[in-house]
């Protein structure tokens, strides 16, 4: 922490920072150490950017994509990234190769793509017009997942399954483990499913019965964020604590249960339980990219309005809004907050990236308990040995560490914000651009700018572009030269004046010439004047 911030001060962003320009940018998201930022742009390409430089490290271009980017993904250790576009397809890349690792082709249009928090290979995947499924990259194998139980008839929705249920394409999600997915459905409830054995095992509805368009766990696996049409973000504190403890809540109801329905639903309170509920009670905005902050005490969510560029942000524990940030009359596309520090990242509707960080106050106080901070200039009188000096025995005892010991400079400190100890790829290499060819004419390829005319009349050419060798019509090869200026009368004047000082000092008699001679008179005077100077033809 910044010793000179002051600590009263809320952690989280105030301001635009800065912005990134590169093509359009659609979506965004950080590694798990928020050192890089991934962004996938609309011509099929994705683009690192270095976020502590916030320069480009990485470009990962697709030839075979040319269709926009619709959701990018890292992998646990930050070596992979999963991308999935709007033709359908969906790549795993090595981010430090800069090559493909697999790619598939999906039947619908992938609008979200989540890696397994542990499995590199396994995906899910949440299509535009079906329901979530699970995708083993490795082996191409695709598994559908349950979307409704219940028997409540669903609302009017063109987005319907055979049997007449209805599903939301974009809410599923995995748990911090990897061992369950929780999808939102259309008509109101959470499905937490085991995915492996591909069941239901609990079902939490929401009151009012809304669409669920988002489902966010936060970083540490606490606490799930849910954004629905009713316009409002609710907060639930997830009961399942350790891995696979669904398990024993199935095993303690399913003697008791007669109906699957009301048995799931009674694993659902035990799985989940209601927290927070956050709205604008005013405007009754929709949502956009609702989130959690890095440690979870906040709660940020976009304005969904059409030229607005509205940030909210809530304290997730006193449970009010506590900063509205207000961007450029753009609309928002993407928003997320970086795993650590207090930043808010957003994607506006024309491609640019937004980092909001907070407005630091500093705090000089905080160097010294005995500083004191003046608001106006004092009169100080000094103390009679405030200035001797110090004698040899209280003076700081010199560091006792060897200058010639070898520093190491890539072993990534262990940060206490994070649990395991897995290699993670936090900084990408190094990739320097090549130089731009200076290799001088683009026809001959000379480097040199001399010309085999420019030795004549005193280093000027005679060399005159007539309209067969001006513009930029091809002459077949014909070198094209530079027309090289001519001195003007005065320069002329002064030389004439040194030749004849020079012509009387040798005894020579020099003729003045009229200053409207021909152009052959000027020139051999110039190669005379050249002659004398020593200059060669």
């Amino acid at each position: 922490m910044n010793p000179i911030i002051d600590p009263l001060q809320g952690d989280f962003p105030e301001v635009i920072e800065e912005f990134l320009e590169h093509g359009i940018m659609k979506c965004i998201s950080f590694n798990r150490r928020g050192t890089l930022l991934a962004a996938g742009c609309s011509d099929g390409s994705c683009v690192v950017w270095d976020f502590e430089t916030r320069g480009i490290a990485k470009e990962l271009r697709d030839k075979d994509c040319a269709a926009a980017i619709t959701s990018v993904c890292w992998s646990r250790n930050g070596h992979n990234i999963l991308i999935s576009a709007a033709d359908k397809s969906l790549t795993l890349w090595d981010v430090v190769k800069g090559e493909k690792i697999y790619r598939i082709t999906l039947q619908q249009t992938p609008l979200q793509a989540r890696l397994h928090p542990l499995e590199s290979t396994l995906c899910l995947i949440c299509p535009f017009s079906s329901a979530p499924i699970i995708v083993d990259l490795r082996t191409e194998t695709t598994t559908t997942l349950p979307i409704s139980l219940s028997e409540k008839p669903a609302p009017t929705s063109k987005n319907k399954f055979s049997d007449g249920s209805a599903y939301t394409p974009t809410a599923a999600c995995f748990n911090k483990y990897g061992d369950l997915v929780y999808v939102g459905n259309s008509v109101g409830e959470i499905l937490i499913i085991d995915h492996k054995k591909n069941q239901v095992c609990g079902i939490v509805p929401i009151s009012g019965g809304a669409v669920i368009k988002n489902i966010v766990f936060s970083r540490d696996g606490q606490f799930l964020l849910t954004n629905s049409s009713d316009r409002t973000i609710r907060i639930y504190e997830n009961l399942l604590k350790q891995q696979d403890s669904h398990k024993l809540i199935l095993d303690e109801i399913l003697p008791n249960s007669e109906n699957e329905v009301e048995m799931l639903k009674g694993a659902g309170t035990n799985c989940l339980s209601l927290f927070r509920e956050f709205q604008d009670s005013i405007t009754k905005v929709h949502w956009k990219a609702p989130c959690f902050s890095g440690d979870g005490e906040w709660v940020v969510g976009g304005s969904a309005s059409k030229g607005e560029h509205k940030i909210y942000i809530w304290d997730r524990r006193a449970g009010h809004l506590v900063k509205i940030l207000e961007g450029p009359k753009e609309a928002l596309m993407d928003l997320v907050w970086h795993p650590v520090h207090p930043i808010v990242v957003s994607v506006s509707l024309t491609g640019l990236v937004y980092i909001w960080a907070k407005d630091y106050t500093e705090n000089w106080s905080a160097f010294a308990p005995d500083f004191k901070e003046l608001e106006e200039n004092e009169e100080y009188v000094e103390r009679e040995d405030e200035f001797d000096l110090m004698p040899e025995t209280e003076k700081v005892k010199e560091s006792e560490t060897n200058e010639e010991d070898e520093v190491d400079i890539t072993t990534v400190e262990k940060d206490s914000a994070f649990s395991d100890s897995e290699e993670e790829l936090c900084f990408l290499p190094a990739d320097p651009c090549p130089d731009p060819d200076v290799s001088g004419d683009k026809h001959t390829g000379r480097r040199d700018n001399s010309s085999p005319l420019s030795e004549d009349n005193n280093g000027y050419s005679n060399q005159v572009e007539g309209p067969e060798n001006s513009g930029g019509e091809d002459t077949g090869g014909v070198t094209h030269l530079k027309r090289r200026r001519k001195p003007s009368e005065k320069v002329l004047e002064q030389q004439q004046a040194q030749k004849v000082q020079k012509s009387k000092a040798s005894g020579k008699s020099l003729k003045p010439k009229s200053k409207f001679g021909n152009e052959q008179e000027e020139e051999n005077d110039m190669n005379h004047f050249g002659d004398e100077n020593g200059f060669d033809d």
